[in-house]
């Protein structure tokens, strides 16, 4: 029988458990007769201020990523969404595509991670090609970031971090500190800002800050949500969260 309230589709997420972000910010853009189905990631709310912390965050949310999708599967999601972006883009473009094939075993549903969303996403503006980038990481998360753009052929011309002092921290951050960090990298002359790092609380502001800025700009978390119902073949288009679900 068809699920009454998710009569169109079921989509999974997997998020760690410290992120209060990526589930509202889903769950604002979800139209009617899909239902997002929320399975938690069992990793530490560790410090964030070092090269060092950033790598342990790639090692702990390993010893439960499967596991959380094990456990999402059991509402038979069409789609999984993968709502930690840091460990998309680790191992570049392979890794991604690595990492993608690895939990497509498992589920036998498509999978989205937010890297390969993002590249999604930029192909609707073919003609960008330099981009400038927001994130929440310490300096080798950037150069990972970097890499992955990078290997897909597009020129990185600015990365900013708002560099949180820890996970849960990240959520944290105001709308001043989100338009700042807009600024700095607009004035790096890019063709899109893409913004990387599930819990900062972005997809809101990209409308009105696309608008002032005069540039697209890609929320990670609208782009992997986008790419999920399109991987569904669903053409809904949303508006409030800016060009990319308004005209694409």
């Amino acid at each position: 029988m068809t699920d009454r309230l998710g009569w169109r589709a079921r989509i999974g997420l997997l998020v760690p458990a410290f992120n209060t972000t990526t589930q509202p910010e889903l769950e604002s853009m979800r139209p009617a007769g899909v239902t997002n189905h929320v399975a938690r990631i069992d990793m530490p709310d560790g410090e964030l201020r070092s090269d060092a912390d950033q790598e342990e965050v790639i090692r702990s949310v390993g010893d439960d990523l499967y596991g959380s999708l094990k456990r999402v599967m059991l509402a038979r999601p069409a789609a999984v969404i993968v709502g930690i972006s840091i460990p998309a883009f680790w191992g570049g473009a392979r890794g991604s595509l690595k990492l993608k094939g690895d939990l497509e075993a498992i589920a036998g549903v498509p999978v989205v991670l937010g890297s390969e969303a993002c590249v999604a996403a930029l192909r609707c503006w073919p003609d960008a090609r330099r981009l400038a980038v927001m994130t929440p990481y310490q300096p080798v998360g950037d150069a990972k970031v970097r890499i992955f753009f990078e290997d897909h052929g597009y020129e990185v011309v600015a990365i900013h971090s708002l560099l949180r002092p820890r996970g849960s921290a990240i959520a944290e951050s105001d709308e001043t500190m989100l338009r700042g960090g807009l600024d700095i990298l607009a004035a790096s002359q890019p063709d899109i800002i893409v913004q990387v790092g599930t819990n900062l609380a972005v997809a809101d502001l990209v409308e009105k800050e696309s608008a002032r800025l005069g540039l697209p700009i890609i929320s990670i978390n609208t782009a992997t949500y986008w790419q999920a119902l399109r991987e569904l073949r669903l053409d809904d288009k949303r508006t409030g969260f800016g060009p990319l679900f308004a005209e694409f």
